[in-house]
């Protein structure tokens, strides 16, 4: 059964790659945002690129409700009024989050929240029936954006679900790059951290898609 997919939050810089990825490799994807009409507008440019109309615009919501794997991919700053508004939608559900906890102007200082991750505390405020699994925070917007079938760049997986991180991991090989188990949520703390690293990195080097791979792994 092709599994639907719900980015939620997903009209900002890389839900429109993942979905165009996603949709490519035959996942059934929703684009969702707080305006319903936003969504299906960026769902509409996206489907004209891909010559199909795969992709779909809802409210986060209707979007959700209609997905089993859901992605969030809001600012830190939005993440908790998006997550509250949701609770009840995303029960039973696969939630991977791809939330960093920047504090702009700062976005190349690490930033620890007082829960010690943003997907750590997603997961606080969802409760045990969702099962929420970090991953995507590393790899660049303009990486997603491109028109190559692969990404040099590895996705890391942090998750307490084993099924979950698989999905993860799948969605990440569908999308053109490697995933890789990188243990439990609360290591989410280190994969988040890297990315003010790597930003900093593309400012210093002038650079647009700076991201990570793992050696020694084939």
């Amino acid at each position: 059964m092709t599994k639907t997919v719900a980015i939620l939050g997903g009209t900002g810089h890389e839900g429109p790659g993942l979905a165009l990825r996603w949709a490519r490799s035959g996942y059934k994807v929703i684009l969702g945002s707080r305006q319903a009409e936003k969504a299906r507008s960026v769902a509409n440019e996206l489907n004209q690129k891909l010559g199909k109309n795969l992709i779909k615009g809802e409210a986060n919501a209707i979007a959700a409700q209609a997905a089993e794997i859901c992605v969030l991919t809001v600012p830190y700053k939005a993440q908790e009024a998006t997550l509250s508004s949701l609770r009840e939608v995303l029960q039973g559900k696969v939630l991977i989050n791809v939330t960093v906890p920047l504090q702009p102007p700062h976005v190349t200082h690490v930033n620890l929240p007082p829960g010690g991750s943003a997907s750590e505390e997603a997961q606080a405020m969802l409760g045990e029936g969702v099962r929420v699994v970090a991953a995507f925070q590393n790899v660049g917007a303009a990486h997603l954006a491109n028109d190559k079938d692969t990404i040099d760049c590895d996705v890391l997986v942090c998750g307490d679900d084993k099924d979950a991180k698989a999905e993860a991991i799948t969605l990440a090989e569908a999308a053109g790059m490697r995933g890789f188990d990188a243990g439990p949520l609360k290591n989410a703390v280190a994969v988040e951290a890297l990315t003010p690293v790597l930003i900093g990195l593309n400012i210093r080097y002038k650079v647009k898609a700076a991201g990570i791979k793992i050696s020694g792994i084939k």
